[in-house]
């Protein structure tokens, strides 16, 4: 005998009539109202066991709210380079360096949805350093830059450029360093 959800709310959907259909494992289909205004079909176990609680109009919320606490300068979020962790998919044990089959070490450093391929290293070590370097240019760099950018007038323009050029990497930007 199944339990009468009507009128029930669940997050921000209230259950307001079953429909006649029913899901793959056999739970009864509710129409549910968001606070929101939409409407829509949910079935009983996702209602009753959490695995929706909105229309998706909480997701986007949660996402907004998200955003506005993290400061994107030119597809670059600071916090992310603020607090850079290792990735749980990383097989060599450093960011940006990757083990070649040839027994060789492969370093590379993203910035601004473009990726710069440092060089190619017989040790660990050596590769390990290289990538250091590259992270205090350009990752350490753009945020010293940013930090003093932030104490200048609002209508100063941010502009932190690397680019590789005859095998290196160069900044440009348009933030003097504190003498």
């Amino acid at each position: 005998m199944r339990e009468d959800l009507t009128g029930r709310t669940y997050g921000r959907l209230t259950a307001l009539y079953p429909t006649t259909g029913r899901d793959s494992k056999g739970s009864v289909i509710w129409h549910c109202r968001c606070e929101c205004g939409k409407e829509l079909d949910i079935s009983e176990g996702s209602l009753v066991h959490g695995h929706y609680r909105s229309c998706g109009c909480l997701k986007q919320e949660m996402q907004k709210q998200i955003s506005d606490r993290l400061h994107m300068i030119d597809h670059t979020c600071v916090e992310i380079l603020e607090k850079r962790k290792r990735r749980k998919d990383n097989t060599s044990g450093f960011r940006g360096v990757s083990l070649l089959k040839n027994g060789r070490y492969r370093v590379s450093i993203g910035f601004k949805k473009q990726r710069f391929h440092i060089g190619i290293f017989s040790g660990f070590e050596e590769a390990v350093q290289a990538r250091l370097e590259a992270e205090k240019l350009i990752h350490d760099g753009f945020l010293q830059a940013y930090y003093r950018w932030e104490k200048l007038p609002e209508d100063t323009p941010f502009l932190f450029e690397a680019e590789k050029v005859g095998g290196e990497i160069r900044i440009t930007t348009n933030i003097k360093e504190d003498t």
